[in-house]
């Protein structure tokens, strides 16, 4: 008997690694946005997400579906109407999203104003200067 080894998304070989690539792709996360509302038809969506190219759009759209996160319906109606709705997988998605949607708009202007230090000249004392040195460490697991 083989065992199937445990997800490991610090493992590169991980399939857990691509999932969380998707989800947390800007277009994705906007896009589930959306939908959590209902079902929407294209038009609804591309109005809703300003700055989504229509090539962006329906490759995520493309992508959710493969994952089995939403479901594309065809309507037999002229002209031809396409609705898009999540599946119960991709509502369970929905809370944890609103919680980094909300947590993102709640801290903003906290992490520009680190940007703007981070950025700030070295002659100003900002942290982004040339002399500045930083380690970066692997969270443990």
């Amino acid at each position: 008997m083989t065992l199937t080894p445990a997800p490991d998304p610090y493992s590169g070989a991980c399939p857990s690694r691509q999932l969380l690539d998707r989800i947390g792709d800007k277009w994705t996360v906007l896009v589930l946005g959306v939908l959590a509302a209902g079902p929407r038809r294209y038009g609804e969506i591309a109005r809703a997400i300003e700055g989504v190219s229509q090539k962006m759009l329906t490759q995520t759209l493309r992508h959710l579906e493969r994952d089995g996160m939403l479901v594309r319906t065809v309507h037999a109606t002229v002209p031809v109407r396409v609705d898009y709705e999540l599946t119960d997988l991709g509502r369970s998605l929905s809370e944890p999203l609103a919680v980094l949607e909300a947590w993102a708009v709640d801290h903003i202007a906290v992490i520009e104003q680190a940007r703007t230090a981070y950025d700030a000249p070295a002659s100003s004392g900002g942290a982004g200067s040339a002399g500045d040195v930083r380690s970066g460490s692997r969270p443990s697991r």
